[in-house]
C-alpha cells in the first residue's frame, strides 16, 4: 500500500487518533509532527515506541553494555 492510499484511510485515522492521544497532541498538531511522518510511511504504530538499544549503542559499546545501559536507572558507561 502506497503512503498516499494509506494517508486518510480508516485504519490510518483510527491509529491516528490513538497516537495523538497517547501523546497528548491534537490532531492537527499529530498531522503536522515527525512522529505521523513516520507511523504514514511504516504504515503501522510499531516501531514508535521507545526500545531497546540502539545500533550506534551495540557498535559503540558492545552488545552486553548497550543492553544494560538501556535498563531504566542505570547509570553505566556514561
Amino acid at each position: 500500500m502506497a503512503v498516499d492510499k494509506w494517508e486518510g484511510s480508516a485504519k490510518d485515522v483510527a491509529q491516528d487518533a490513538k497516537l495523538a492521544k497517547k501523546n497528548k497532541m491534537s490532531m492537527k498538531d499529530w498531522e503536522a509532527s515527525p512522529m505521523d511522518v513516520k507511523h504514514d510511511k511504516q504504515k503501522s504504530t510499531k516501531g514508535l515506541k521507545k526500545g531497546g538499544p540502539t545500533s550506534m549503542d551495540r557498535k559503540k559499546f558492545g552488545k552486553n553494555m548497550s543492553r544494560a545501559m538501556n535498563q531504566k536507572g542505570a547509570s553505566r558507561g556514561k
